[in-house]
């Protein structure tokens, strides 16, 4: 709210400063002192002005709520910069500290001082004398100090007192800037800020979780912070030697300064090392895998990279892998603003463990140049100047691999001597040419930047060894010292990987999975089997096909496609793997009742078994469908160069970069969004750098959680067992046909298990009915007529007894069966209940032929039995599609494997007649 002089054109932010201003004014020539009338007058004036300005109230109390929702308010964010600037111990500051004045906060000075300069370019107050205004700002400040003081006219004469209170002032908040903390001063506060912390709470969330805490609390001080911008101004004051982030200037390009903002690569290194299970498997020497006499390779440290780089070391010392990935990404939905995260992992843990995101540490963001203009963005020379800052950037964050006496790192409580080298580098194909530097047109004569294969011969699978030849970092540097770059397709730009040991940068850019199989290749086949379908058999086809995939029934962690893939614009690489569990089983004999002469069934499950053979299936399918004759630099990629990525660095599960974009939402997306979007970097790393403390902090007080072997849930039925029959005639028209066979087989299946266990008591036992129960590995077991208002009795595979195996035939000492009942029945005498589940077992439909595509021929068979929860080991999922071919289902079942804590999937493939 401000205050408008009457008499000039001047505005106050307080009141007190306008009362003084009013008497003083050079535009009054009435003398307050003589005239009471006009002092009335003067007084009525403030009095309108306040009306005035009540309008303006509620308007400055809405910017004020609006202002608390972000995360950093202007203070805030002068705060978190100078705090970064003071880790970073820069010598230059955006916004240098202002000293406080006495009697006035930030925000009043820095109003006051627009005041000041908003009179000094009006005309009217050009035309005042030099005398009047010196003697009005010497007014206001002394008026200003008056009001805060509490003093009346003491104030002017302790004016030399309050001067030094302020130096004194001043030299506290400067001591108390220079404080570090490495603890938090009481347990509440520590678990406030990591609440706060980890839900990404804002600043008018947070504060009112601090004022209701101090609403109903009992005790005579509170134990949290005055506000919350207090509790993160603390706790980027808390020193942690591994989490210092730094700056540094990289160009200057247009006048603007464009900065490296990073952490220290030993430092992110240590950072992963410092995890408590990260040890587990850790790899510290070459293994030599083999299976039945042949090489096989798993974990990075099988392939022949790691055995190289190990024999090139000195006795004693390890080899201490480095992975990296860089992706630029958008900070907000609409795409206006960008950054261009690095990250680091170590290939000495293994892949399971690797892909969880904590596995991983952010190495900084690169700086993004601007363009004035799209021309100038096309022009060689900005692309040049782009892409020697990514080159100089990297060569700065990347000193730590140029150690000739190697690093000592703490490995289970033992310092062990390390080598730091890269070993791969994981990007998608536009950011691995920015690496090696070559051209990323994929119209160029030689787009592959693993070798020299001209485009031409891209779709050709008949290439000899000598004809794929690999780009090396001799003859790359020989090309451009000799100005030839352009014949091969490189940028005319020195690399700086060219004098890093112990890599080729142009084979360590490996193939990425999800690039190049989930939204590359298999995206492809996807498009060109609807436009096959298409041309040959218009839309019956292709409607038929969409009918089959609707039908699928649903399964966890399965997405359903229930409208077919026509009406979807854009798939995801999940989406696109879960079509890759389906989609070969729903073309199965799609031509099976067409006369169609031209093209035979494309799709013969034995001849898919090798790479060579489905890259000449997919070309002979699809070569006429595509417009480029399948000339694709991705299909050249996957057919010669990643068999050799996999025997370099083991399998392609340990460089994907599906779980590298989701550190996008963690490092870029969130922090972004809780941010004033000024002085991005700096408000990231800081809110990044409060992430990784509360996650120290709350790996201190990790609450175990007690395991459980099942627990049931929805609870559908209780009866007596005396009553059980008279119940099921109850409820015999109000469920399933399913839970109806379960009705009619509960109490004769009882009485065969009960025989087993020397027939207890349970004339007075109750039975409770459960829709669902949930076992030890997580797996969700359903067995109820309304799910969503549909039915679900879930397959299962039950691991049998050793003792039984040989009495049935099993797979692997595994059956399946359907779940029909779910039920829980108190023993007397008995301490705790039975848990059962009631099952229809499948069984193998022929003895000759057990298997069919190598899996499990099964059917359903009219024998029930009651077995206990804990023999079931997971679900399974039948898929049932419809055949024009067999009067009968199609079915896919996967079973869920949960060692070492990773859900993988056997499939298992049946037809039931």
């Amino acid at each position: 709210m401000n205050f408008k002089c009457p008499f000039c054109s001047r505005t106050f932010s307080k009141r007190s400063a306008y009362a003084q201003h009013i008497p003083v004014c050079p535009k009054n020539n009435v003398n307050p002192i003589d005239n009471e009338s006009d002092s009335e007058t003067s007084i009525n004036a403030i009095q309108d002005v306040n009306q005035n300005n009540e309008g303006d109230i509620s308007h400055d109390e809405m910017e004020y709520e609006s202002y608390q929702d972000a995360s950093f308010n202007s203070v805030q964010s002068t705060f978190s910069v100078m705090s970064y600037e003071d880790i970073l111990e820069c010598e230059e500051s955006e916004k240098p500290k202002e000293p406080e004045k006495s009697g006035e906060s930030a925000e009043e000075s820095e109003e006051s001082g627009k005041s000041v300069k908003g009179s000094e370019e009006s005309a009217e107050e050009s035309e005042e004398s030099e005398e009047s205004a010196k003697r009005f700002e010497e007014y206001e400040e002394s008026a200003e100090e008056f009001e805060e003081s509490g003093e009346s006219a003491k104030g002017f004469e302790n004016s030399e007192e309050s001067e030094e209170s302020a130096r004194e002032k001043e030299l506290e908040s400067s001591k108390e800037s220079e404080e570090t903390y490495t603890e938090f001063p009481n347990e509440a506060y520590k678990d406030l800020m990591i609440l706060v912390t980890k839900h990404k709470l804002n600043n008018k969330a947070s504060n009112a979780i601090i004022n209701f805490f101090n609403k109903h609390s009992t005790l005579s001080k509170s134990p949290l912070p005055k506000n919350i911008e207090k509790g993160r101004v603390f706790m980027n004051k808390m020193k942690f030697p591994n989490l210092t982030f730094k700056r540094i200037l990289i160009t200057t390009y247009n006048n603007k300064e464009y900065f490296l903002h990073y952490q220290d690569l030993l430092n992110c290194i240590k950072n992963i090392l410092e995890i408590p299970d990260i040890m587990q498997d850790f790899a510290l020497s070459f293994e030599d895998c083999k299976y039945k006499g042949e090489r096989v390779y798993k974990e990075q440290s099988t392939g022949t990279w790691w055995k190289n780089i190990e024999s090139t070391l000195p006795i004693g010392a390890k080899l201490l892998s480095l992975i990296l990935y860089s992706d630029a990404t958008t900070t907000d939905v609409l795409g206006k603003n960008q950054l261009h995260p690095i990250y680091i992992s170590i290939g000495n843990i293994p892949t399971w463990r690797r892909n969880k995101p904590d596995a991983k540490q952010l190495l900084g963001y690169l700086p993004i140049l601007e363009a004035a203009n799209n021309s100038e963005k096309k022009s060689p020379t900005f692309k040049i100047l782009v892409r020697e800052t990514f080159h100089k950037s990297l060569q700065h964050l990347l000193e730590l691999i140029n150690i000739k006496d190697g690093i000592e790192l703490l490995v289970k409580n033992e310092k062990i001597w390390f080598y730091p080298r890269i070993s791969i580098i994981i990007t998608d194909w536009p950011e691995a040419a920015t690496f090696c530097l070559t051209y990323k047109s994929s119209n160029s004569k030689f787009p592959c930047h693993f070798c020299m294969v001209a485009r031409d011969n891209f779709a050709n699978i008949n290439l000899l060894p000598s004809d794929v030849k690999l780009r090396t970092h001799e003859e790359m540097f020989k090309h451009f010292n000799e100005n030839t770059e352009k014949t091969i397709c490189i940028e005319s730009v020195p690399n700086f990987f060219w004098k890093i040991p112990n890599i080729n940068i142009y084979l360590a850019t490996v193939p990425d999975r999800m690039h190049h199989l989930d939204l590359g290749l298999f995206r492809y086949q996807i498009e060109f089997t609807y436009d096959l379908l298409k041309l040959q058999h218009n839309n019956k086809l292709i409607d038929e096909l969409d009918c089959r995939i609707a039908a699928i029934p649903r399964y966890p962690g399965l997405k359903i496609f229930s409208n077919g893939l026509q009406s979807i614009s854009r798939f995801t690489a999940d989406e696109y793997r879960n079509l890759m569990k389906i989609m070969i089983f729903v073309v199965d004999n799609l031509y099976s009742n067409t006369n169609n002469n031209m093209t035979n069934n494309f799709l013969n499950n034995n001849d898919l078994n090798a790479m060579h053979e489905w890259a000449q299936r997919f070309i002979q399918a699809f070569k006429f469908i595509s417009s480029s004759q399948l000339k694709l630099p991705k299909l050249h990629s996957w057919l010669y160069h990643i068999i050799d990525s996999i025997r370099l660095y083991g399998v392609i599960n340990g460089y994907t970069t599906e779980t590298y974009e989701s550190l996008h939402n963690y490092f870029v997306k969130i922090p972004y969004r809780i941010s004033n979007k000024k002085n991005i970097e700096s408000q990231l790393l800081q809110t990044i750098r409060r992430q990784a403390i509360s996650s120290i902090f709350s790996q201190q007080s990790v609450i175990t959680k007690t395991p459980y072997m099942y627990r049931f849930s929805t609870k559908l039925f209780e009866f007596s067992l005396k009553n059980a029959n008279l119940f099921f005639n109850e409820k015999k028209s109000s469920v399933d046909s399913k839970m109806q066979t379960g009705f009619s087989k509960f109490l004769e299946c009882l009485d065969l298990y009960l025989d087993l266990l020397n027939n207890p008591k349970i004339d007075d036992s109750q039975v409770k009915i459960f829709g669902s129960v949930t076992i030890e590995n997580g797996n969700i077991i359903r067995a109820t007529n309304s799910y969503h208002n549909k039915s679900w009795f879930s397959n299962v595979a039950i691991s049998m007894n050793s003792e039984e195996l040989e009495d049935y035939i099993s797979d692997q000492g595994i059956c399946y069966g359907q779940t029909l009942l779910l039920a829980e029945i108190s023993i007397e005498k008995e301490s705790l209940p039975l848990s059962l589940a009631l099952i229809q077992w499948y069984d193998f439909k022929s003895q000759t032929h057990p298997y069919l595509y190598g899996c499990p021929h099964l059917k359903l068979k009219e024998l029930f039995n009651f077995v206990t929860i804990e023999a079931i080991q997971g679900i399974v999922f039948s898929d049932l599609l419809s055949s024009r071919r067999r009067a009968g289902f199609f079915k896919t079942v996967y079973k869920e494997d949960h060692s070492r804590k990773i859900s993988r999937y056997r499939r298992y493939f049946e037809i039931v007649a």
